[in-house]
């Protein structure tokens, strides 16, 4: 098991079921060093399942600042289907959460 930070959409149970055919456990959580912006979603298919155009996506910022959010566990072998869904606007990186867990989460692509 590994841990997913999600601070959008991953978090609605529509998209749950769509990307990972099932629900997930999450616990809340938090990341230093991002804040949250917004960005226009392309994918006809991204945005049927989410039920949105704008989604959230992380972008640096100081390290004081916090985004809140859930963290989700999930297998290794689901990382590809959120590759997918996250698209090439986002990229994934490791992360330490305020927890102290490891997690992966997805930020504005550079």
């Amino acid at each position: 098991m590994i841990w997913l930070f999600s601070y959008g959409t991953l978090r609605q149970p529509e998209v749950q079921r769509a990307v990972f055919g099932r629900l997930l456990h999450g616990e809340d959580d938090a990341l230093t060093g991002f804040r949250r912006d917004t960005v226009v979603i392309a994918d006809a298919d991204v945005v049927a399942v989410s039920g949105a155009a704008v989604h959230p996506i992380l972008v640096p910022d100081t390290a004081a600042a916090s985004i809140a959010g859930s963290a989700l566990a999930i297998e290794p072998a689901d990382l590809p289907a959120v590759d997918a869904y996250e698209g090439a606007t986002y990229a994934r990186i490791g992360v330490t959460l305020m927890s102290g867990r490891a997690a992966q989460v997805y930020v504005a692509a550079r």
